[in-house]
């Protein structure tokens, strides 16, 4: 193609905010905005604003919040746009023929994993908690099955052995812009080569809920370690004090199996020790560094134990509380 791309932008933040910075930046402006519906918080109800319809504003795009991409009027608009193509990036409703089929040639979703791997709505915390040595972004085709569809191009980068989820989701939203550019470049050039996904090596994940983080102690220490930073910020790798109440673990690290540095008893049982909080698991400990108990701040484990009363030889994890904090959920780049 020669002349410009019309197209469309649909996304929804933090994720989709990143990408259409990346896109202004570029001198790709679309020629329309469109996001999730107002969100109404707080004590008044006032509506959230949205970094996305302010970036979208600040350049004199045209933004629009319908309930459902269904919505007659805005495939309508869509339409009467003559789009060449609608690029989507964690819009947060699967779409329908009718949205898909709007553009001259075709749909194109910027997703937060090395497809396809990773298919689903929580790429970014899956990767951390399998131990993943590396994820990235993928510009896929859109298609009717989730994240499906054939690759344009991927970029790789390394998972770091303490990175957190929010890190890592901050670092794939620039790199989704990234990615976006690049994208609209090869398809303006003529150049937009696919590759269909590999199907034996699809992994899926699921959408994050507060029970995401729930710590299962019988799990070894290693694998909670992940847990932990995959879940942080939201919701928050999470475990029950002995009268109930929730604590979300921030930081930790594991513990080798010696005898003297394990808890003796069964997973979960703690080793409390002056500013030192020290978790059995079903193989090592954790240590634990940093905390979040319900209603506070997240401080250090030493600042916490000196008023928590915690004993010695207690035991974590039983009728595990589901309440999480006050973050708001964080879509990771799907188009589900």
């Amino acid at each position: 193609m020669t002349a410009p791309l019309r197209y469309a932008f649909f996304g929804s933040p933090p994720f989709a905010t990143d990408v259409l910075a990346a896109l202004f930046e570029a001198g790709r402006a679309p020629l329309l905005v469109g996001t999730a519906p107002p969100r109404r918080a707080g004590r008044g109800r006032k509506e959230a604003p949205s970094p996305v319809v302010e970036l979208a504003e600040a350049h004199g795009v045209p933004v629009r919040r319908p309930e459902s991409a269904r919505d007659p009027a805005l495939l309508d608009e869509l339409r009467a746009l003559e789009l060449d193509l609608i690029l989507i990036a964690s819009y947060g409703e699967m779409l329908r023929r009718s949205f898909l089929e709007l553009p001259r040639l075709f749909c194109l979703n910027v997703h937060g994993s090395l497809l396809p791997r990773w298919r689903g709505a929580s790429p970014v915390q899956a990767a951390i908690a399998a131990g993943d040595a590396a994820t990235g972004v993928s510009i896929q085709r859109v298609v009717r099955t989730l994240d499906a569809g054939d690759l344009l191009l991927s970029i790789e980068t390394p998972i770091e052995p303490d990175t957190t989820g929010g890190e890592l989701f901050a670092r794939l939203a620039r790199l989704g812009g990234e990615a976006a550019v690049r994208a609209l470049a090869l398809v303006e050039a003529g150049e937009a080569d696919f590759m269909p996904q590999d199907e034996a090596r699809v992994t899926h994940c699921r959408k994050l809920t507060t029970d995401s983080g729930r710590i299962d102690w019988t799990r070894p220490a290693a694998e909670l370690e992940r847990l932990v930073r995959a879940m942080d910020p939201w919701p928050g790798a999470a475990t029950a004090l002995p009268g109930g109440d929730r604590l979300v673990i921030r930081r930790a690290s594991v513990v080798d199996d010696a005898p003297d540095s394990v808890p003796a008893g069964a997973p979960g049982t703690v080793r409390v020790d002056g500013d030192t909080l020290i978790v059995r698991a079903g193989e090592g400990a954790l240590a634990v560094h940093e905390l979040q108990a319900a209603g506070k701040k997240r401080m250090a484990a030493g600042d916490w134990l000196r008023g928590a009363r915690l004993e010695d030889g207690a035991r974590l994890g039983a009728g595990a509380g589901t309440a999480g904090d006050d973050s708001a959920d964080e879509d990771t780049g799907g188009n589900d």
